[in-house]
């Protein structure tokens, strides 16, 4: 029994995690996957760690094969991935559908929780909103810090009371049955990524890799992109 190992981007886990049981389920093979911010995931590639797909966002993925750890003609894009916000599930929605109402309920949030800006893509979206909205300093108090929006949606289900609000890539939000997604940030705070898939040039599976990623971009996948919050 072969090991696949995929080293992706947080806000692809769970379609990586459906493509894992897929490809499990009709070879008999094992696929290993860590999921978590891209410039992390990155680092961790570059650093020399042993990986046979790599899952980031396009820009970090054209990096890779500039310096030599990614195969140029495996890339395929999964699609765009917007930003948005979250409470948990049960509680009140708050009013988000104009840049002043958005800063009027982080202003009033007890707590917010998003990825850590110093590696995660979602995160630095969400510092540069805030500075926008000039309300930064005022909330920066209220900040809570993950490693990814995965790990932000985890903690905010499980949190108690109101007030409680949760920032993070779309796919993140959707993937997390217990937290509800209250909309997307106004479109000028937008910087959608386009997330791609690719096979590691030192894979050591790298039949199982493209299999992988073949998966992923298969026609039949399509729709579980669109409702996985991808813009295709």
């Amino acid at each position: 029994m072969a090991t696949l190992r995929v080293l992706s981007a947080g806000a692809a886990q769970a379609v990586v995690e459906d493509i894992m049981a897929q490809l499990e389920r009709d070879t008999g093979h094992q696929v290993i996957a860590d999921c978590g911010a891209v410039g992390a995931m990155k680092k961790r590639v570059v650093d020399g760690e042993a990986v046979d797909v790599i899952l980031l966002t396009r820009a970090l993925i054209d990096e890779l094969i500039g310096s030599g750890h990614v195969v140029p003609g495996s890339v395929h894009d999964l699609g765009k991935v917007g930003t948005g916000v979250a409470v948990r599930k049960g509680t009140t929605p708050p009013d988000i559908a104009t840049e002043a109402a958005l800063a009027r309920a982080l202003g009033s949030a007890t707590r917010i929780a998003f990825p850590d800006p110093a590696t995660a893509t979602a995160g630095k979206v969400i510092v540069s909103m805030l500075e926008t909205l000039g309300i930064h300093d005022a909330v920066r108090d209220r900040f809570q810090f993950f490693p990814n929006g995965y790990a932000a949606m985890g903690w905010l289900a499980q949190t108690t009371g109101e007030g409680i609000i949760g920032m993070t890539q779309v796919s993140e939000i959707l993937a997390n049955p217990a937290v509800t997604y209250v909309g997307p940030f106004p479109d000028r705070f937008q910087m959608k990524a386009t997330y791609s898939a690719s096979v590691a040039a030192r894979a050591a599976e790298p039949a199982l890799a493209r299999d992988f990623v073949s998966r992923l971009a298969a026609p039949a996948f399509r729709e579980r992109l669109r409702t996985a919050g991808y813009e295709l």
